[in-house]
Order: structure tokens, then sequence, then C-alpha cells
């Protein structure tokens, strides 16, 4: 019997739910806390797992020192100042002690000061940046430790994604474990890029203070910490003022940080700190870069470490020529120069007015035609077939093979001497000497001294009508300054790596003998008076110098080439589409430059006169000259057959054929002849065996050896 005392619930029998709530929740709880801690063992398990294999997988200590990305090329001019950094630059490795703490410490300060008690990544510092990110709504200050800095810059890129982050932090975490913090410290300083090509330390203060990066100050070291955060927007060399502010801001977080008190902040004068120059006006130099630099393939093709390439530029005459060629060169026109020591060495090189607007080189790629500079290679012809200076030419109108040429100005002068002749280069002379000799003989002798470009046989090359190099033509000019030696420019003498260890070194080739001395003689005597009364007056400096002037039909090229002290030059001018440039003249605005260029140049050497005097050789020695050699009758030959032959014949005691039976004393033989040699030559049979032509004119004077009829030549051809 069911019991009625016994009270019902007011909800129709049903019990409280709040308790059973409460306890589903606490149950709840309890499960996502076993399970969270389940998931956080697994996921420590997994990161340190991942940080293990990781630490395994890390190249050496010394693998990530030599580690880079690209090759770096330093550029050195001969003084040994830099000239230009290709690819990325990384300076000298600066070991740990020897870094200065100044710029240790301000590194620290400014992009990890937490850096010393993290383990690689520092949770606090991922906090302070997302609250920064929640109050800004931008992310403004970054949580990444120098250990990630180190970690990206070497394994990673600079995409922004969570995948590439939980990367950095897991190779963060290795590098800590498997590195000490002075060792991570080192790479990051060495390694950090700071702008302007320029990774790590060293390379920073050598680009922005000229100094190796063990000499770093206080307040270089507050400039050099600041360029981390944005290298281009606050680089000494784009903007020194955003620099200095920069820098402001790292001494101040120094001094909060406890690196620095009060009183040294304030003792440091970021205004004093003495910077680099910007090398941007310098950018002509590079036209001698482009050419010398991908010399290294050949020299070094194996190479792949940085290295300091150690070149022939003189900056001080670099300089000099682009201010020659900018300053000279008529409006419109572009200009090119290339100067030579006496050994080949590239001092100079500028190939247009202007590297950033035009990187062609015109000193080295463009070909055009040299003009009257030819004649160079006419009158060694010339002088080589027998030719002097003194020998009397005639200057009149003259026609070759249907080609008639004509003098600038229409004059002729009649009979004039050679030198006269190449000193005001009188056309019709060069068209007589290069028709005497022979066309294809002027074109080998152009061969012989350098020229590469093809060449043609046409009567008219004679006045430049092939087109050729400047760097070729200085080459040539050099070789009669070197008294016929043939001259081989370069500009490069030697490659070192960046501690100094010598890879390459130029060994000059032994050079040929291109003409024999009296002739390179014999042409710098015509070339100096073409310089102090002829055509190239203009380039005098003061000091003796031979040299000629070039221009082609028209004016559309300009030429002055010569040589002083050791020195050789050749500038030309014109335009790249070969339009006329008016008033362009060898003798005129390149002349000018020639003369701007080689004062500077010489200025700290030695005047040296020119040897001119003709040791001419004996074959080609006049009577007179051989007369003062000794007596006549004391000369010997040698006949056909190698028999001495004494022309003294009754003097020495020698008979006549019709007196083969007289007596004779052999006491009056010279010393060494035999009693029996053969008789002499006569003095025609000498003529004819030694190809002396002596012809007297009605004043009795040497004339050119002119022919009644051309003589018959083959057929033009092109010599490639």
């Amino acid at each position: 019997m069911a019991r009625r005392d016994i009270p019902r619930p007011r909800d129709g029998g049903r019990s409280d739910p709040q308790p059973q709530r409460r306890s589903t929740l606490r149950r709840w709880l309890g499960r996502l806390f076993i399970w969270g801690a389940g998931f956080a063992l697994l996921g420590a398990i997994a990161l340190a797992v991942a940080v293990a294999v990781t630490m395994r997988s890390l190249p050496g200590y010394q693998e990530l020192k030599s580690s880079q990305t690209g090759q770096m090329i330093v550029v050195r001019a001969t003084d040994g100042s830099e000239i230009v950094t290709l690819g990325p630059s990384y300076g000298k490795w600066v070991h740990y002690e020897r870094i200065p703490q100044v710029m240790r410490d301000a590194m620290i300060s400014v992009e990890d000061r937490r850096y010393r008690s993290h383990w690689g990544v520092d949770p606090i510092g991922i906090i302070r940046s997302l609250m920064v990110r929640v109050e800004s709504g931008t992310w403004r200050q970054g949580g990444s430790t120098i250990t990630q800095q180190l970690a990206r810059n070497i394994f990673l890129n600079n995409t922004k994604t969570f995948a590439r982050k939980a990367r950095e932090w897991v190779l963060a975490l290795a590098l800590e474990q498997k590195f000490s913090k002075d060792q991570i410290l080192e790479l990051y300083l060495n390694k950090v890029y700071f702008g302007g090509g320029a990774y790590g330390i060293d390379s920073a203060a050598r680009k922005f203070f000229g100094h190796a990066g063990e000499e770093i100050t206080l307040p270089e070291a507050a400039i050099i910490a600041g360029l981390v955060k944005a290298p281009s927007r606050y680089s000494p060399t784009a903007d020194a003022n955003a620099a200095v502010g920069r820098a402001g801001v790292v001494l101040q977080t120094m001094e909060s940080n406890g690196y620095l008190t009060a009183q040294e902040t304030q003792a440091v004068d970021l205004k004093k700190v003495k910077m680099v120059e910007d090398r941007a006006g310098q950018n002509s130099a590079r036209y001698f870069t482009d050419w010398a630099l991908p010399q290294l393939d050949l020299i070094l093709p194996e190479n792949d470490k940085p290295i300091e390439v150690w070149t022939t530029l003189d900056p001080v005459m670099q300089k000099a020529a682009t201010s020659a060629i900018a300053g000279f060169a008529p409006k419109g026109a572009q200009g090119a120069l290339v100067s030579l020591d006496r050994d080949g060495a590239v001092l100079a090189m500028v190939g247009g007015t202007d590297y950033v607007s035009s990187n062609y080189n015109r000193a080295v790629n463009a070909v055009r035609q040299p003009g009257s500079a030819w004649k160079l290679f006419v009158y060694l012809s010339a002088l080589e077939a027998g030719y002097t200076p003194d020998d009397r030419v005639v200057d009149e109108p003259v026609t070759v093979d249907g080609w008639t040429p004509r003098n600038d100005g229409g004059r002729y002068a009649g009979e004039i001497d050679l030198r006269t002749a190449f000193a005001y280069s009188k056309n019709t002379v060069a068209a007589q000497l290069g028709n005497e000799v022979g066309f294809g003989q002027v074109a080998n002798m152009a061969r012989r001294f350098g020229i590469t470009t093809p060449i043609n046989t046409l009567p008219s090359m004679v006045l430049g009508s092939s087109e050729t190099r400047v760097i070729d033509m200085v080459r040539a000019f050099a070789s009669v300054q070197a008294k016929g030696m043939s001259v081989q420019p370069y500009g490069i003498r030697k490659v070192t790596t960046t501690d100094g260890e010598v890879l390459y070194r130029y060994r000059p080739e032994s050079p040929q003998q291109l003409v024999p001395p009296y002739v390179a003689a014999g042409m710098t005597d015509l070339m100096q008076t073409a310089v102090n009364i002829g055509t190239g007056r203009a380039a005098q400096i003061g000091r003796p110098v031979a040299g000629k002037t070039g221009t082609t039909s028209s004016n559309k090229d300009g030429w002055f080439l010569g040589f002083s002290s050791g020195v050789t030059t050749g500038v030309w001018m014109g335009r790249d589409d070969a339009k006329a440039v008016p008033g362009l003249q060898g003798g005129a605005a390149p002349a000018r430059a020639f003369a701007a260029f080689m004062k500077v140049a010489t200025a700290k050497r030695p005047v040296e006169k020119f040897d001119t005097e003709l040791k001419l050789p004996e074959w080609q020695l006049e009577p007179d000259d051989e007369a003062m050699l000794g007596n006549p009758d004391d000369y010997f030959y040698v006949d056909e057959q190698g028999n001495l032959i004494d022309p003294a014949q009754r003097r020495n005691g020698r008979r006549p054929p019709e007196e083969d039976n007289a007596p004779f004393d052999p006491e009056s033989l010279p010393e060494g002849v035999p009693p029996n040699a053969p008789p002499a030559a006569n003095d025609d049979f000498l003529n004819r065996a030694t190809g002396r032509r002596e012809n007297e004119n009605a004043q009795g004077v040497n004339v050119a050896r002119p022919r009644a009829t051309p003589t018959p030549r083959p057929p033009v051809v092109t010599i490639p």
C-alpha cells in the first residue's frame, strides 16, 4: 500500500538540474584538460623530435660560415681603392672576440634585448607583438629573435606564411641547441643584410665608412644596427639624415637596456661620423669593368669563391678621362678614350659620355673609320721599305686605278719631304706611298700591329676606309712608342681571395719585334712633327708629344692618337648613327680632349725626349754615311758560295785576271784575309744586290721613287 505522507516535488517529480549541469561541465573540462595535456604532450614530443632531427641535419659551424648565395667580386683600382662590388658583398669574416663590444650591444638592444635569456624563440616577445597588433591593427613590431632572423637568412625566405614561421621556430630552436649564443651572434653579425649589397658588419663598415668591421666605433655601430629594420630606407648612401635619425633611436634603446649611461649617449655626435662618398658619379669606370671582368672566365674558370680583382685602372686618370670626354665631345656626339701604359696596362677607359644613359662601350666594341690616323700603317710600310723622313716626295694630283684623292682644302704643296707630308696629312702622298709599297703590304702592317677588324685593299684604304676599334688603334700607337715591340693591353694585375690568397697574377708574354727600331724611330719623328707644327698642334701639353689626327668624310668621325712619357692615349668622337657632326675634326675636339687628359696622366712622370735618331741598316746607308764607317777598301763581302771577297784588289796585292802571274806581297793583305781570296764585286753589282737605287734630281736631292705607270696589282681582297 502506497504511502501518502511522502512530499512530492513541485515540478511534478523531477530533481534539481543545476548540480547535474555542474557535474557535466566538470567532466567535460576534465576531459578537455586531459585531451589538451595529451595534445600538448604530443606536440612537445613532436616538436622535440622535429628539433632533434633538424639539429642533426644542420650543417656544421665552419660550413655555415662559408655558405653564401652568389659570388662576391670586389674590383679594385691600381691604388687599392674599391671601384665597384658586384654580387653580394660579404666582406671579411670577423670572429666574435674581434667584433667591437659596442657593435654587439647595439645589435642586441635594437633587435633582441632578451637574446641571452630565451631558447631561440621568445614567447614574451611574441605576446608583446600580438598586443601591439591588437592595439594598432597592423603588425608594427616583430617578435623574431636574432636566432630566428639567422635561420630565415640562411635557410628560408621572407614569405609571410604561418608554415614558414613554424619552420623558422623549429630551425631557431635547433640552432640554439647546436651552437652557443656567441657563435649564433657571430654568424648573425657576419651574415645579416645591411643594404647596398653589403652582408655582414665588415662589408657594411667598408661600404659606408671605408674601414674594416673590427674598427667600428659607437656612433658607427648605432648607424649599422639601425639598418637591419629597413636597409633601403635608412642607408647612409641613400638618405644620410634618415640613417642618423634611426641611429639616435638605437642609442636611446641601448641606454634603456643598460648598455650606455645618459652621459655616454649625450656625448655621441652622429653628425660627425665620416661616411664614404657615394660612387654613383663615378659610373664611367663601369665601362672598364664591363671589359675586364669577363676575362675572369678564362683566368679562373672554376672559381666560385668571393674574390678581389686588382686592376690596372688609375682613379685619377679615369676621372680626368671622364671629364675630358664629357667636356669636349660636341653636342649630340659620343666619345671614347683608351689610355695604355708602356707595358699595355689600361690606365683609363671611357666608352661614352655617360654610362647610366648608355652602357655601350665604344672604346672596345664600336667599329669606326679612323680616317688619316690610318696613315700610321702607310708610313710604317714606307719607312720599312727604305724611305726616311728627309726623303723628298711630291704633293700633286694623282690617280690610282681610277681613284683620285684630294687634300683637305684642295691645295698641293709640290715637292716636300716625307716629314712635312705626314705632318700636314697630305692625302696624295699617302696614296702614292701606298701604291708604291703595295696596299696589301699596308694591310699586313696594320694586322701586324694588332688591328683585328677586316681590312680592304682598295686604294682608298690608305685614308682609313676600313673600320677599326679604338683600343686596337691605341695598341698600334703604343707599339710604336715601344720602339717597334708588340704591346698587349690588359686590365687585371692579380686576383685574390678576401683573405689575401693570390689566385692569379698577370705574367706578360714575351713581346715581338714588329718593325726594326729605326722604323719606329722614323715614325716617331713624323708624329712628333705632326704635333709640333702640323694638324695635331692642339694636342701639345708642354712636353714632347707624338701623335696623329684622323677625320673621316663629312666629319662623321674625329680621332687623335698619340703618346708622351710612356703613356699612349687614343680619343674618338662621333655620333652613334654615323651622321655628320659639324666642325668635328681630329685636330679640334679630340686633340683638345687628348691634351686635357694627358696633362693629368703625365703630371707625375719625368719628361722623356723621343729617340728619333735613325740608326739605319748598312744596306740603306747613303755613300757619305758609308764613308764615315771607314775606308771602303777595307770592306769585305761574301759571295753566294760563301767565299770572302776583297774589293781592294791592287792595294792588297790581288791581281786582276790579266795579271794573274804578277807577283804580290802577302804581307800587304789585311789580317785574316787568305792570299787566294776571290775578287770582290764591283759597285754596280753591289747596288743591284742590295736593292739600292739612287736617283738624283736637277738640284742633286733624293726624290721619292716614282713609277712611270702603275704596277699591275692583284685583285682587291679583304683581309679578314
